[in-house]
Formats: structure tokens, C-alpha cells, sequence
């Protein structure tokens, strides 16, 4: 599943006006913090997750996890946020931020 230059174009564009929808703190990759990205991206697609980790390292493999066990694309990071891309098996337009 990978997305061309002009959808992440596009989608960083829809991802600028949103707000992160899952923090990440101290406690890391938890099942309850997977399950709720998990969640996330089934309803909206395009999410935003912050990472509240000072490590520069740490926080990018992260976002490697989170990528490769949820199945999703990276679409953009700046600092601390992350923006991901999954398309959702059945979108429903009142929740999808690609949709709207």
C-alpha cells in the first residue's frame, strides 16, 4: 500500500487543520495505545498522533512501529508529530477526514 507524491500532498494539506487524535507518553507502545490508533485510522483515515518523547531516535522508531504494525503510511512528520494514512475497509463519510 503505497501512496504517490500527490496524494501526500494532498493529504498533508487535509492533515494541516487537524488535531492529534492519540498522545503518546512515558509508557510508549502500549496495547491500549495500539488499539485506539487502531481504532483512529478505521474511523478518519488521516490521523495525527503527538509524541511527547524528547529522543530524537526513539520517537522515530516509533513511528516506524506504529507504521509497520498498524499497516498504515507516514505521511509527514514535524517534530513531535506524526501524521498516518489507512484506508478504511468501509469510510463513513461523517467520520472520514478525507471524506468531509
Amino acid at each position: 500500500m503505497s501512496i504517490t507524491n500527490a496524494q501526500k500532498k494532498q493529504y498533508r494539506l487535509i492533515g494541516h487543520a487537524l488535531n492529534p487524535v492519540v498522545m503518546i507518553a512515558g509508557n510508549g507502545l502500549t496495547e491500549t495505545v495500539l488499539t485506539e490508533v487502531d481504532r483512529a485510522l478505521e474511523d478518519h483515515e488521516l490521523i495525527k498522533v503527538r509524541i511527547s518523547i524528547t529522543d530524537r531516535e526513539v520517537r522515530t522508531a516509533l513511528i516506524a512501529e506504529i507504521s509497520k504494525i498498524m499497516k498504515c503510511e507516514v505521511v509527514q512528520t514535524i517534530g513531535k508529530v506524526a501524521l498516518f494514512y489507512r484506508a478504511a475497509l468501509e469510510p463513513n463519510p461523517k467520520l472520514s477526514n478525507l471524506l468531509r
